[in-house]
């Protein structure tokens, strides 16, 4: 490395951008080779005192798109981590997300923080405890906290499912794919280790392996992927993943109140997501018609559905269809599609649904070697009001053959 970008004194406004992702490469790289943390430490610290989280990431995607593959990174992400905590700017900032009650950043900084107490002032002192008594009560209490630890996976999910996306929409491609891994390997530890607990095979080593991982996953959430998020996610968009965040749930925390953006991008995001001429608009994605078409006709079940009316407005038209179906039964009355011995049960089934007696009936059949289970759902609006009747009917005697695991890829 040339004397220019080393010399301090020469340079006290740091080295320039290009220089500092370079220099970020070569240490990533030299750690790979080998060198030691505190080799590579002293040289990252006599070339400049801080770095942002952006810039870690932006070395580490040239790093992949220059041929070091995911798994690499990945293999390093806890030594790099270790090497760049403390030098990452904090970000201070009277609007500071972490400090917002409801937004999803405070409530991942939230879950983080009850994550911490779990570790450290439950499973660690009902671990030393029983370590050292043998207790039996201390036994069980240690099980329960792992029980409680156990369940990570849910703050992990929410990261990899409500986060990842944006961050891959703002071309933030390499860090999802290292961290996505590494949480994988987390939830592994994580169950082996509760495994061998439950079988009395306490091993502190391996605990403490466990929680320096996740210690060092919180770290890269909070000082690396959040400020990527900050700088590039609208209040919209932030608004978004609160929702989806109701959904799914929370880890180790109650539920929190909810957040209102005090900004709008209403108009920026509209435009942003103008709807082509053709396209049908879900709450959760967009089809062209021919895609609706072929994915509703691909699923392996038959789904026909009768309005509030009872007039029959759509069927699906699958290979394996059990039921025949004409177009031209659209918009007729379902009470006509039935024979007159069984079109007492279909109007039974309506009006209990119309009535708001049931929400739903299923039957079974056997019709030569087939096994049918049909099934009938009372649609309703958000206010409980009733909209028609779904009918799903399905083979499933191929499913009920089944036994065993399958865990790999057919090969023909």
């Amino acid at each position: 490395m040339s004397g220019e970008i080393n010399n301090r004194e020469n340079r006290p406004s740091m080295v320039d951008k290009e220089n500092k992702k370079q220099v970020l490469k070569d240490i990533i790289k030299e750690l790979h080779e080998g060198k030691t943390i505190e080799e590579v430490k002293a040289k990252f610290e006599e070339t400049f005192g801080e770095v942002s989280a952006k810039e870690i990431t932006d070395a580490e995607k040239e790093l992949i798109l220059s041929g070091t593959t995911v798994a690499e990174i990945q293999s390093l992400c806890d030594v790099h981590s270790a090497v760049f905590k403390g030098s990452i700017k904090e970000i201070h900032n009277p609007s500071d997300p972490s400090k917002i009650p409801g937004h999803p950043v405070r409530i991942l900084f939230l879950e983080n923080r009850a994550l911490e107490t779990l570790m450290n002032d439950i499973i660690k002192v009902h671990l030393d405890n029983y370590l050292e008594t043998g207790s039996e009560e201390e036994y069980s209490a240690l099980v329960a906290g792992f029980e409680q630890l156990s369940h990570i996976n849910l703050h992990y999910m929410k990261k990899e499912t409500l986060l990842f996306p944006y961050m891959e929409k703002y071309g933030i491609t390499a860090p999802p794919k290292v961290m996505w891994g590494v949480d994988d390997e987390i939830r592994d530890d994580v169950k082996q280790v509760f495994h061998d607990i439950k079988l009395r095979k306490v091993i502190k080593g391996s605990v403490e392996k466990v929680f320096h991982r996740i210690n060092e996953m919180i770290f890269k959430e909070e000082n690396i992927m959040i400020p990527m998020l900050v700088d590039n996610l609208t209040e919209d968009e932030w608004k978004v993943v609160a929702n989806d965040s109701k959904d799914l749930g929370y880890y180790l925390i109650k539920t929190p109140g909810d957040w209102t953006p005090e900004k709008k991008y209403a108009k920026e995001f509209a435009e942003a997501e103008e709807i082509p001429s053709g396209t049908v608009s879900l709450p959760t994605g967009k089809f062209t018609i021919d895609e609706l078409t072929k994915v509703l006709n691909m699923l392996p079940i038959d789904i026909t559905f009768v309005d509030k009316d009872d007039k029959v407005k759509f069927f699906s038209e699958s290979s394996e269809r059990i039921f025949p179906r004409a177009r031209s039964i659209i918009g007729r009355q379902v009470s006509n599609c039935h024979p007159p011995a069984s079109v007492h049960i279909v109007e039974g089934i309506v009006n209990d649904f119309k009535s708001g007696k049931k929400d739903s009936e299923d039957f079974w059949i056997k019709m030569g070697e087939l096994f049918i289970f049909i099934r009938y759902f009372a649609l309703r609006d958000d206010n409980g009001d009733y909209m028609g009747t779904l009918e799903v009917t399905q083979n499933i005697g191929p499913i009920q053959a089944i036994t065993g695991e399958k865990r790999l890829v057919s090969l023909e």
